[in-house]
Order: C-alpha cells, then structure tokens, then sequence
C-alpha cells in the first residue's frame, strides 16, 4: 500500500513514467509545478524535447489558498478521478482522460492538454469560442441524464449515490455558496467600499428564504452525479474542442446546480467586460456571452430531451411529457444557483479573473455591484422565468 507524501518534483516525474502509458517513459525527464488553483499540486511532465506529454495531480491535506489551517479530505482524489471515469464513459470527447490514479497516495496521471487553453482566461481577454457553449451544454446533458433516474437502474443509481458522497466538499460548496455571503465571515474577500451593499443582502429576508431553498435543494436532490464546481476556469478549449477537469466536487446532486454554475460564470464575465476591454468590444463581447448562455440552455435541454426520448428506462419518468416538466423544474434550479454562483464569487473567497483583472479599482467595484445585483435579481425570479429568452430578458434588465 502507497502511504502518502507531498510530491515534489523528481516524484511527479517519476510517477509519470510508471504510469503515464508512454511507449518510451524514460523520455520524461522533467516537470514544473503549474497549479494555480485553491486545493492541489499539479505538474506538467516534460520530455528531452521539451514537450509537456502527461500531466500528474496530487490533492494537498488541506486548502492549498488557505493552508493547513483548513485541513481537507484526501478521499477527493478518489472522487474527483472516478466521477471524471464515469463522465468519461459518457461524454468522452469533453472530459480530460484519467489514465490511472492512486487513491492512497491523492495522486492521478492525466492526459496533457497543452494544445488547450483555459476557458476564462480567452474570455477576460475578450477571445471567443464559437463551439465552447454547445459543447459545455452536450457535456451537460450526456453526464447529467446517463447519471440520472432516468437511465439508471434504481440499485445502481442507490449504490452510486453512497460510493460518491463527498460530505467536506459538499460542505465547503454549501458554506461557500449558501452561508458566507450572506453573513459577516471572515473569508468573505469584497472590498472595504462595497459594505453596505453587501449588507443589504445579509438584511434582505426574502432574498435569505430563497437561498435557504437552494440550499435544501441542493442538500436533499441526488438527481445526477455532478462535476460540481463546472466553470469556465474548469474547462480547456481550442476553437474545435472542449475538455472538462477538476471534478472533486462530484457528488449526486440537482442537475440545475451544474447548469446554473456554467452559466453563472458566462454572466461574471458578462458583468466584468466593460472593466476588461474597450467600450465596443465590451458591448460585442457581452451579447455574445448572453448568446453563449442561450446556446448553453439549448444545446443541454435538445440532447437531454433527446436521449430521454431514445434511452430512458424507468417506465413512468418515460411517460410523454415528464422530461419537459422535469427540464422546467431544471431551469428553476439553474437559475436560482446562477444567482448564488454569481454572489459568492464576488463577495465570497472564491475570486476570479474576470473581476480581479479589473485594472480600475472604481470600475472593478461597479463591475462587482453589477454581478452582485444581478445574483439577487437572478435568486428571487428563478422561480417565475419560464424560459432561456426570459431568463436573458431579466438580465439585460438588470444593466
């Protein structure tokens, strides 16, 4: 049995050429260290040409943004490598390739996507992906409805429900999402100048019983095996193709809880462009993400009627019409975790680029006020949008 240990970088590379399924291992003769994220070491593993070939990932004991004060299950390697095997077996031309993992050890060897970029940095720039947001929505509908009651069998639906409980990273998404932004918490990250907007939401009880609901949704709704944490930083692109990674998240939750995440950092970026990029390219570059959200809603729920049509399994869930009634509580899900998404990455720990490239201190905040306005917006109407044209109407309301 492996014990654990800290991988330095002589390890990764010789973890690397044990297992990274290369003709000609010996040629891996180096690594760098390339994490960036709040919770793992990741290596790039080079050959003497100089040529990244495999890509090694250990979780760290704790949160790598916070430190060893906020200790951390190594179970969510376990997880996060086997929910990427199963969205791989049914959606593999969008999720990253595991090629072996340790469970013992938190490490895992995955394929290099080199020949990628990650999504949100091409979006802060003001880059376009004509394909990106169709392909998120057929990662979506293939992974959520494969998962899903209806093309399980209701024993293995059970048993996977257990085998992928993931209570201290479901309990980090549901401080992060549900609790932090809406009290004083000392990881909340907003500036010093926006406390008493941000206020209004620790007052604001009708805004408070919404996300209260949004939690319970999320705490009670085992609908699908979920990435969990699926966001334009989690998703590498070329003009033609799309992967998905970082799936320690998984765990079986409400479909609508990926959905809103996509979408909701689409509308991050959506809020932050005009802090980003010239005038004009900030109003082109903010109907194409109100496009992308469109694309996204649409290519997920036509593949999902689709294969609820061809391959459900459970007699009544096929009964006609059920998938359509299902794909409108969806949308409600997807729209009130939107919201949440879009709060607690401004006001909560959980920064991203789109907001913290804002060069502007002055616009940076009015950028963030935006995305914080639209979150609240988005929370309380989720359960009166009937659908993506509406949903994008409430937005350009919202400014």
């Amino acid at each position: 049995m492996s014990q654990y240990r800290t991988f330095t970088v002589a390890d990764a590379v010789d973890y690397a050429q044990k297992f990274g399924g290369l003709d000609d291992p010996a040629s891996l003769v180096d690594a760098q260290e390339v994490g960036d994220g709040n919770l793992n070491l990741v290596f790039k593993i080079f050959d003497t040409s100089g040529n990244s070939r495999i890509i090694v990932k250990q979780a760290l004991p704790y949160v790598r943004v916070v430190g060893e004060s906020w200790p951390l299950t190594l179970d969510r390697a376990r997880l996060e490598a086997e929910t990427l095997k199963v969205h791989g077996t049914f959606c593999p031309q969008h999720t990253v390739n595991v090629l072996h993992y340790d469970t013992d050890l938190a490490v895992m060897v995955l394929e290099d996507l080199s020949d990628h970029t990650i999504w949100r940095g091409e979006l802060v720039k003001g880059g376009y992906f004509p394909k990106a947001a169709s392909q998120v929505g057929e990662y979506l509908a293939q992974t959520l409805f494969y998962t899903s009651d209806f093309f399980q069998h209701p024993h293995a639906k059970k048993a996977d429900v257990i085998r992928f409980t993931n209570p201290e990273l479901c309990e980090m998404t549901e401080d992060l999402f549900f609790n932090d932004p809406y009290q004083v918490h000392e990881r909340n990250a907003y500036p010093a100048t926006l406390e008493s907007f941000v206020a209004e939401l620790r007052d604001d009880n009708e805004l408070k019983i919404a996300v209260a609901d949004l939690k319970h949704r999320f705490l009670s709704h085992a609908q699908a095996l979920l990435h969990g944490d699926i966001h334009s930083g989690s998703i590498f692109v070329t003009q033609d193709s799309l992967k998905a990674i970082d799936a320690e998240f998984g765990f079986y939750g409400p479909m609508g809880f990926d959905v809103g995440t996509a979408i909701g950092n689409l509308l991050i970026n959506y809020c932050a462009l005009p802090g980003l990029l010239s005038a004009r390219e900030a109003a082109e570059g903010r109907e194409q993400r109100l496009n992308d959200v469109r694309e996204v809603w649409q290519a997920f729920t036509g593949r999902f009627r689709e294969l609820a049509a061809e391959k459900t399994r459970d007699q009544a869930l096929a009964w006609p019409g059920y998938a359509e009634a299902f794909l409108q509580q969806v949308l409600r899900d997807t729209i009130g975790f939107c919201g949440t998404e879009l709060i607690r990455r401004t006001v909560g720990i959980s920064q991203v680029a789109d907001i913290k490239k804002i060069a502007s201190e002055p616009m940076r905040d009015e950028c963030l006020r935006h995305a914080i306005s639209l979150g609240r917006a988005l929370i309380l109407a989720a359960p009166h949008v009937q659908d993506i044209d509406a949903l994008i109407a409430r937005v350009r309301q919202n400014g």
